[in-house]
């Protein structure tokens, strides 16, 4: 298993957006375990709002991330560091929430997207989180 510091380097997210994100999906399986046993079919006809707790946790962590890159640019000498660091969360930001936009899309039959085009964006992530993890100075 990896630990924390490892998560926060390769990711290049910090431990309250980590956070944020492990509500949101405790709160989305919640909602999925809903869906499926037919519980609350009543409120959960549309897998968007199956999907809203992580488009939740999404908007949160954007709120975060931008309150971060401003106090950054503004602290730091080094403005570089603050703007890639922001340019970072975007991209992790903004790949899985068209990836969750994608899977909603094709669960509720309103596409005619393949499950491969479906999780490209977690492709790309992978891929930035790679050359990101082969940048990273070794630690041990």
């Amino acid at each position: 298993m990896f630990k924390l510091s490892e998560l926060v380097r390769w990711l290049g997210l910090t431990e309250f957006e980590i956070f944020i994100n492990l509500c949101g999906m405790f709160l989305f399986s919640l909602t999925l375990a809903f869906k499926i046993d037919g519980t609350f079919d009543e409120y959960l006809t549309d897998w968007f709002i199956v999907f809203s707790p992580l488009f939740c946790a999404d908007v949160l962590n954007a709120y975060f991330c931008v309150i971060v890159a401003i106090r950054m640019y503004l602290a730091i000498e080094n403005k570089r560091k603050a703007l890639h660091r922001f340019m970072w969360s975007t991209y992790f930001l903004v790949l899985i929430t068209i990836f969750k936009y994608l899977l909603c899309l094709k669960l509720s039959g309103q596409t005619g997207l393949e499950y491969s085009e479906v999780f490209s964006p977690i492709f790309v992530l992978l891929q930035l989180v790679a050359v990101r993890a082969c940048q990273l100075p070794n630690s041990t």
